[in-house]
């Protein structure tokens, strides 16, 4: 048997993942029949009924989703303990990179983590209505995740399972450096005018999250996550590790940088899923919350602060810039 799987983080995280499913099975299979018999304008014992296990499978879709945020950053820790069994891994990237499954699992990870942002948003407006007007809306949510989530602890089992701890795997260095003077950045971009369209997407993003405008908040978000990821891996990042060739998106999860990255990838992700999220519940429901105003700023104002402080420093550390 793959010894990976005797490793104690894998166990743990592998056991919870699936725990957490089985919870989530029962409440979909309550969720179906509710969905089928539904009826709020009824008064029936059936409908009594309905609305208590409706009750329950919120309660429980509430409690696993919140379990999933946490979780995902225990699969962080899980990957990069287990660097120091794999040959050739020097953080989470090599051992992501260590076969095929791994790739795929983290982006469905992060793409499960904005669908569960979406039913708990739409769930928080739910439970405001007298009538559970959106109730119907966030079941279809939750379905659409079950399968997502299924999908996601198939490639969990398979990921760990597919592991060959005798395979050297590439290094960070490698996976994100400049190989052969290749340019990683998108569109072709150099790093001055990256930091220009961070900093001018951060602007936009907030000029149109306080005046409202909804779909063009979308758009900007969405550009800002992307560049804002390629500006702290090529720019940012450097400064953390102070060292202009380290350019890595997982070092700074490690204890020997104070665990920045998860900061500064908690506040990335988590704003840009609330904003969006608060934006499409605002188009799709014509609800609105001005509290996601503030989160979102704040998020996402800490995170740009948390990479500006980061050369600041260096800066005045050194007088001079990598």
């Amino acid at each position: 048997m793959n010894e990976i799987l005797f490793s104690n983080p894998v166990i743990v995280y592998l056991l919870s993942e699936l725990i957490l499913f089985v919870l989530l099975l029962i409440a979909f299979i309550i969720s179906i029949r509710v969905l089928i018999h539904w009826d709020f304008e009824s008064f029936s014992p059936l409908q009594f009924k309905l609305e208590q296990q409706a009750y329950l499978v919120t309660t429980i879709t509430l409690f696993v989703f919140s379990m999933k945020f946490l979780l995902l950053l225990y699969f962080a820790f899980t990957v990069d303990s287990l660097a120091s069994l794999i040959a050739g891994a020097m953080c989470s990237a090599g051992v992501i990179d260590a076969n095929e499954y791994g790739s795929p699992l983290l982006a469905l990870k992060l793409l499960i983590l904005f669908g569960l942002t979406l039913w708990i948003w739409v769930n928080f407006y739910d439970l405001r209505t007298k009538n559970y007007q959106w109730f119907k809306e966030k079941s279809w949510i939750f379905m659409v995740m079950f399968i997502f989530i299924t999908i996601e602890l198939l490639l969990d089992f398979t990921y760990f399972t597919h592991i060959d701890t005798h395979q050297p795997v590439s290094c960070c260095s490698a996976l994100f450096g400049q190989l052969e003077g290749a340019n990683p950045l998108p569109f072709g971009l150099n790093i001055s005018t990256l930091l220009i369209l961070f900093y001018l997407l951060f602007a936009l993003v907030i000029l149109t999250l306080l005046t409202h405008q909804s779909l063009l908040y979308i758009v900007a978000n969405i550009l800002f996550l992307y560049i804002a990821y390629f500006a702290v891996v090529y720019f940012f990042g450097t400064y953390i590790y102070e060292l202009p060739t380290h350019k890595c998106p997982f070092c700074m999860l490690q204890k020997e940088y104070h665990y920045v990255g998860y900061l500064l990838w908690i506040s990335l992700f988590l704003g840009s899923y609330i904003g969006i999220n608060s934006a499409i519940t605002a188009l799709w429901l014509k609800e609105e919350n001005p509290t996601s105003i503030k989160i979102v700023m704040s998020l996402l104002s800490f995170f740009v602060l948390l990479c500006s402080t980061y050369v600041a420093v260096y800066y005045f550390k050194n007088g001079v810039l990598l």
